[in-house]
């Protein structure tokens, strides 16, 4: 069952002066990992964890510090969720995060789904 759907969309040119502006702002909202990444996969990043919020329906108890993207192997992004923010999605009963990321002509946008499963695929 969807629990919710989030969308954001990022101007990477506005986001790469923010950043400019507030260097430090880099370590509050990325992991080290991520901070290595290029500016248009930040932004895309950044986007996925305001989708992430909006999916949940509110930023009550989440750290932006304890929302990783990673990467599988195939390059597929994935939440690496810890600490507090790992505890309440779960709690929320939410099983599954699905995750959608893309960069173009200056946009960044990310795709977020919450997803409980039934009670019947719990129990399977």
């Amino acid at each position: 069952m969807i629990i919710g759907i989030g969308v954001d969309l990022v101007d990477i040119p506005r986001f790469e002066r923010l950043v400019e502006r507030t260097p430090r702002l880099l370590a509050r909202l990325f992991s080290e990992a991520e901070r290595q990444l290029k500016l248009h996969s930040l932004a895309a990043r950044y986007a996925a964890k305001e989708a992430l919020i909006k999916a949940l329906g509110d930023s009550d108890g989440l750290h932006w510090s304890e929302i990783e993207i990673a990467s599988e192997p195939s390059g597929k992004p994935v939440f690496a969720l810890s600490g507090e923010t790992a505890a309440i999605v779960a709690a929320r009963g939410i099983d599954a995060l699905h995750l959608s990321l893309s960069h173009d002509a200056g946009l960044a946008t990310a795709y977020v789904i919450a997803e409980r499963l039934s009670d019947a695929e719990a129990r399977a």
